[in-house]
């Protein structure tokens, strides 16, 4: 009889590893605790709804397809076609954010902090912390509102000329795009923080979410584009 062959046993992290996460850990900790008698856990929970891909990706797609967007029955003029370079890789770089965030997630396998309750888990990778999927993609949202000014301030350019009133609301078109992109990037920032605030993740899971977020609104911009 074959002797049964010995227990598969996981390598234990490096000791600097080891000891950055647990000062992740510890800080994470720490901001949770002082934020929490603060802030209103309401307000928290509407940023983590406000960034949920569940309700991104049917707007997104409804956008980019509606046409009623246009009251031009030509799909190839109008608001459609010049927002197509905005809605377009918002579209795919959405659908490539939840595919890296799953698999980074299920190679690292990082524990949510023990702190975080009552949260809605719609599948098993989000049992997993590392990275943040709500920083990567509302850091990717804002990313790719900075980049693609241009067509925003085109459609708002078609917008104001066919509306006095829209054209009295709008003003200057650049200055409009300006005060948007910085609103996006307000929030963006807050539901990243937020994660945190909330006990969801760890401050490292949002910092490589944001970075990786931004990676992507670069990618989508230049590739991603039809």
């Amino acid at each position: 009889m074959d002797p049964t062959p010995p227990a598969k046993t996981t390598a234990a992290p490096p000791p600097l590893l080891r000891r950055l996460v647990a000062i992740d850990t510890k800080i994470s900790q720490e901001i949770h605790i002082l934020a929490k008698p603060f802030l209103p856990h309401s307000l928290l929970l509407l940023l983590e709804i406000s960034a949920d891909f569940r309700l991104f990706f049917p707007v997104a797609l409804s956008l980019l397809l509606a046409p009623l967007l246009s009251p031009n029955p030509n799909p190839n003029s109008g608001p459609i076609q010049l927002l197509r370079p905005f809605l377009s890789p918002l579209l795919l770089g959405l659908l490539l954010d939840l595919a890296l965030i799953g698999l980074i997630k299920f190679i690292v396998r990082r524990a949510r902090p023990v702190y975080n309750k009552n949260m809605t888990v719609a599948v098993s990778v989000d049992h997993f912390s590392f990275p943040s999927g709500h920083a990567s993609r509302v850091c990717f949202v804002a990313a790719l509102f900075y980049l693609s000014a241009a067509a925003l301030t085109d459609a708002l350019v078609y917008f104001r000329s066919t509306s006095p009133a829209i054209e009295r609301w709008i003003g200057a078109e650049v200055k409009a795009v300006s005060v948007l992109v910085s609103v996006v990037w307000a929030w963006a920032a807050a539901t990243s923080i937020s994660r945190i605030l909330l006990g969801r993740h760890f401050v490292f899971d949002v910092f490589a979410g944001a970075c990786l977020g931004v990676l992507e609104g670069v990618v989508a911009f230049h590739f991603l584009r039809f």
